[in-house]
């Protein structure tokens, strides 16, 4: 897990982003739809399309951290509420990141066999 300090929040984007975006073009949604400071050290959290990538900027203090997860199988569950963002505690971010839905803890995708 991301070394967050403690007293960060982490904000879930609502929506979808494109993926193509790096730190500069995120932070400037940070800033511009989500009304927050990118180098406020809090960690936002945006999803693709298919719901299968995320993308997490951080300022860490010293720098810009660009953070992406894809999930091989099962999906990102995210929040439905339409322009802004969300926030989730850090046990949350832990089951989201592995797959499971975060507000209901429970995997998205089951293995229908062994081996």
């Amino acid at each position: 897990m991301i070394p967050v300090p403690t007293g960060a929040r982490m904000w879930l984007a609502t929506g979808h982003t494109d993926m193509r975006r790096g730190f500069p073009s995120l932070a400037l949604q940070v800033q511009e739809v989500l009304h927050k400071d990118p180098l406020s050290g809090h960690l936002f959290v945006f999803r693709g399309r298919r719901s299968n990538l995320v993308k997490m900027i951080w300022h860490d203090g010293q720098g810009a951290c660009l953070f992406t997860k894809r999930l091989e199988r099962g999906r990102f569950v995210w929040p439905s509420v339409a322009g802004g963002a969300v926030t989730i505690s850090s046990a949350q971010m832990s089951y989201l990141l592995s797959g499971i839905d975060w507000r209901n803890p429970q995997e998205t995708h089951r293995p229908t066999r062994i081996g």
